[in-house]
């Protein structure tokens, strides 16, 4: 048929990303070796991989932030299966770190995600222009938060089980954008939720610092589909300082030993939802 390849065509898999030939290394259509390495740098790359577009010097000092925001957090869950991983298979650092990944979720690192889906979602079904003024943002996100709080639903990005009188991550954030001239429609959203929300609520509550990356990496222009790889790209290099501070003060054996030698016996106890039949779901 005309137009169908031939058999003996072989296949093609078209990518502007790496390519080698005997000769050189390309990457992104720049020579690797002598126009990436030593001249671009981790974050700058990263955000190039993701968009196929080199990131303008304040871009790249914005996703910087964000990345530096979400790298580390102390002990959460993620660092603690990392570090319980390790102690368990020493000789698998790709499992530990791969652990600890597996945990960023909607508890944590997923919320980056959620508010930045969350906030395109108001800003796309917003009827006629955008606000051009706080008055106007203010409006908007007062709007926001009672539709949530009639669907008796959070809003992503307000509140944090910590930082209960202010994340300091947000206002640092929403500063460097400003300077850099990069607050865009999702965080003058955000900021403004900040500001509302108490008139809706009835109490005050703080922005999320991982809520405002999400805010900035959407008005970064970067894809939604991957706002929480790039939480975990941040969180990966935390993890990799959490094993090596592991190698020089280990306390994943105490953590599993304090467990193990203070669990309680208990008789067991069937879920609410399973039958009240002898023998079970299966009976």
């Amino acid at each position: 048929m005309t137009g169908q390849p031939r058999p003996e065509d072989p296949p093609e898999y078209p990518t502007a990303l790496g390519a080698s030939s005997l000769e050189s290394i390309t990457l992104l259509g720049q020579d690797l070796a002598a126009d990436v390495m030593g001249s671009v740098g981790f974050g700058e790359l990263s955000f190039w991989l993701a968009t196929q577009r080199r990131p303008s010097p304040g871009e790249t000092r914005v996703f910087e932030a964000v990345l530096a925001a979400l790298a580390d957090h102390g002990f959460t869950p993620t660092a603690i299966v990392t570090r319980l991983t390790y102690l368990s298979a020493p000789d698998s650092v790709q499992g530990a770190l791969a652990a600890g990944l597996l945990g960023g979720g909607s508890r944590f690192l997923g919320v980056t995600e959620d508010c930045g889906r969350f906030l395109h979602e108001v800003l796309a079904t917003h009827d006629g222009p955008l606000p051009g003024d706080d008055a106007g943002w203010d409006a908007l996100a007062l709007r926001t938060v009672r539709a949530r709080r009639e669907a008796g639903e959070f809003v992503p990005g307000l509140g944090h089980h910590v930082h209960k009188q202010g994340d300091p991550r947000t206002p640092r954030l929403l500063e460097i954008a400003a300077e850099e001239g990069l607050v865009g429609p999702h965080l003058s959203l955000f900021a403004a939720i900040g500001r509302v929300h108490p008139e809706a609520l009835g109490k005050r509550l703080p922005l999320n610092g991982a809520g405002v990356c999400g805010a900035a990496l959407a008005d970064l222009g970067l894809p939604l589909e991957l706002l929480r790889a790039f939480a975990l790209l941040a969180r990966t290099a935390g993890l990799i300082g959490q094993l090596a501070e592991e190698l020089r003060r280990p306390v994943a054996r105490d953590i599993f030993l304090s467990v193990d030698l203070n669990n309680r016996p208990v008789a067991p106890e069937p879920h609410p939802s399973a039958p009240d039949t002898p023998g079970g779901p299966h009976g």
